[in-house]
C-alpha cells in the first residue's frame, strides 16, 4: 500500500525507513517544510519528498498517511485526511481512536483515524490494561523518562499535549477515575533507556493472576513488534501496584536509548500492516 509520512524529523525519518522494509507497505512520499533539514536528508536517503507538508498528501491517492508533525497543526486537514484514507497519528493530538497494537489493534481493520496517543502510552497501556482486568483501579499515576537526545523539537513543544493524551489513554484502558501523568527529559550521560512507570491504587484483585497477566502482556508486545520492550518491575503490596517498563531500541539506525522512537514507530507500522492485511482479505482496492 502507498503511504506518506508527514514530518521528516527524528520520528518521521526512522518511520519512513521502517515502512520501506515492510513487505506490504511502501513509503511513496515524505512531506515537510521547505526549510527542513530533515526533508533534505529524506531526499538523500532516496525518498520522494515534498515541501508542502500536509497539503501534499491531501487527495494524493495514498492508502495510509502517518502524521509525525505537530499536535497542534492542521486539525481540519487531519479530519479531511481521515475521511479518505487511513490516518495514523503519532502526535499527541486530539481525535482518532486511541490504539495500542496488542490491546485493541483490531481497530486498524475498520477505523479510518488511529491515534497512538504518545510513546508513553504505547509503553505503559499494554501492561496497565492487563492489570485492570484483574482489579478495579481508583487512581493511576504514570511517570515517563526519556533521554533528551531522543526527543525532537516538535515533541518538546507538545509536552502539554503529551501529558493530556497519555492521561486519556490510561483512563480509557484502566477505567481509573483519577489519573496523573508526569514526564521527564534526562540529559544524563550515558543516556538512559526510555522508561515508563505506573502506579495503580486498587483495593481488590488477585496478585498472582495480575502478575501473570502483565507478564503475558509484556511478552506479547516484545514478541510481536518491539523486541526491546521489557517489564522490569511488578510489585503488588497492600492495594498498590507498581509496574515498570524499559524500552531500548534494537535496530541499526537508532541508539539504544531511543526506545521511545522505536516503540511508537514499530506500533504504527504494525497497525498499518494489519490494516493492509484486512483490506487484502476484503478485496478492497
Amino acid at each position: 500500500m502507498r503511504t506518506a509520512v508527514i514530518g521528516p524529523g527524528l520520528l518521521g525519518l526512522d518511520l519512513a525507513e521502517r515502512i520501506s522494509r515492510s513487505s506490504s507497505l511502501t513509503c511513496a512520499l515524505v512531506a515537510g517544510r521547505a526549510s527542513s533539514s530533515g526533508l533534505r536528508r529524506a531526499e538523500r536517503l532516496g525518498f520522494e519528498v515534498s515541501p508542502d507538508g500536509i497539503e501534499a498528501v491531501t487527495g494524493g491517492g495514498f492508502d495510509i498517511v502517518f502524521d509525525t508533525s505537530d499536535a497542534t497543526a492542521n486539525p481540519d486537514r487531519r479530519a479531511e485526511l481521515a475521511a479518505g484514507t487511513l490516518l495514523v497519528n503519532l502526535t499527541p493530538a486530539d481525535g482518532g481512536a486511541i490504539t495500542a497494537p496488542t490491546v485493541n489493534g483490531h481497530l486498524a481493520a475498520t477505523e479510518r483515524h488511529l491515534s497512538l496517543a504518545s510513546c508513553g502510552s504505547q509503553a505503559i497501556v499494554p501492561v496497565l490494561a492487563a492489570a485492570a482486568r484483574h482489579c478495579t483501579p481508583r487512581y493511576a499515576e504514570v511517570v515517563t523518562t526519556a533521554a533528551t537526545a531522543s526527543v525532537g523539537p516538535a515533541s518538546r513543544r507538545n509536552l502539554d499535549e503529551y501529558i493530556a493524551t497519555t492521561g486519556a489513554a490510561v483512563r480509557q484502558f484502566t477505567g481509573a477515575p483519577r489519573v496523573k501523568v508526569l514526564t521527564s527529559l534526562s540529559p544524563a550521560l550515558p543516556a538512559p533507556a526510555f522508561r515508563a512507570q505506573a502506579t495503580l491504587l486498587a483495593a481488590d484483585g488477585d496478585p498472582q493472576a495480575l502478575h501473570e497477566a502483565v507478564e503475558m502482556a509484556a511478552a506479547a508486545v516484545r514478541d510481536s513488534f518491539a523486541p526491546g520492550y521489557q517489564l522490569t518491575g511488578c510489585a503488588i503490596t497492600d492495594g498498590r501496584i507498581t509496574l515498570t517498563v524499559d524500552v531500548t531500541a534494537t535496530g541499526d539506525r537508532l541508539p539504544a536509548y531511543a526506545g521511545n522512537v522505536e516503540l511508537i514507530n514499530a506500533a504504527a507500522v504494525a497497525l498499518a500492516e494489519r490494516h493492509a492485511a484486512a483490506r487484502t482479505l476484503r478485496g478492497t482496492p
